[in-house]
């Protein structure tokens, strides 16, 4: 496990014990643009699977969440990352992803992806580029995020 603090006192924790679920839930799938209407067993799930930090006022308040999912040796995806709109501002994005980046050069791990839609500049504060070679990236995406119901085609796109 892996706990750090701050100067003003806000930590970062890997505790899944920790997590205030009720709180994940509502930031990602009523809160954020990626995962909005995700389900809470899958969020759960996601969580389950991955190194999750959690980031909690000095009175123990969880007021934000990272996600990594990583073979812990050479490659890792930073995700859901979000920062309580009352939190927002102070620099607690920046400095969270800051010390995954650290977690992660110590194990080794050489590549960090991710996405985003508008935080560009936190990410690139701490070292994150646009991709070198977009052109040799590509996905494959199996159903409509938010419905599982829903397969994954050109039409469902818009």
């Amino acid at each position: 496990m892996s706990t750090r603090t701050n100067e003003a006192g806000f930590v970062l924790d890997t505790d899944p014990a920790r997590l205030d679920l009720d709180a994940v839930e509502r930031w990602l799938a009523q809160e954020s643009y990626w995962a909005n209407g995700r389900e809470r067993a899958v969020i759960e799930r996601s969580l389950a699977g991955s190194t999750v930090y959690g980031i909690y006022a000095p009175d123990g308040t969880q007021v934000g969440l990272l996600r990594v999912v990583t073979d812990g040796a050479t490659f890792a995806w930073l995700c859901d990352v979000f920062i309580d709109r009352a939190y927002r501002g102070q620099g607690l994005a920046r400095w969270a992803v800051a010390a995954v980046r650290d977690d992660l050069h110590a194990l080794g791990v050489y590549r960090i992806i991710l996405a985003t839609a508008d935080a560009h500049g936190v990410y690139a504060e701490v070292g994150f580029v646009p991709l070198a070679e977009p052109d040799r990236w590509m996905q494959l995406t199996t159903r409509v995020i938010g419905r599982p119901d829903v397969p994954y085609t050109a039409d469902a796109r818009a």
